[in-house]
């Protein structure tokens, strides 16, 4: 049967509370494979590898069926905050 996106966010929302999270099924529907963006507060003081096993841990009953997850950021807000601010064009001075 697969899972569906909404638990996916649903599982990620109730454990990590996420300021931002973006869940994109990339099974083509079947719910075997996720890509993942999620910014949370509770990464705060974590190391990559750590913010990793917390949203897999926050995902422990769905990855029973899920194949394949792949978290394409892991962020804290601070962290997250840089991103959302448009870039200021270089001038050039001659």
């Amino acid at each position: 049967m697969g899972v569906t996106k909404e638990e996916v966010e649903a599982a990620l929302t109730s454990k990590l509370k996420p300021s931002h999270l973006e869940v994109i099924d990339t099974s083509g529907g079947c719910g075997a494979s996720f890509a993942i963006e999620i910014v949370s507060e509770q990464f705060e003081g974590k190391r990559l590898l750590e913010r990793h096993r917390l949203v897999n841990s926050a995902l422990e009953e769905q990855m029973k069926e899920i194949h394949a997850l792949s978290i394409k950021k892991a962020l804290t807000p601070a962290q997250w905050q840089p991103q959302d601010e448009p870039k200021e064009a270089e001038s050039a001075s001659h």
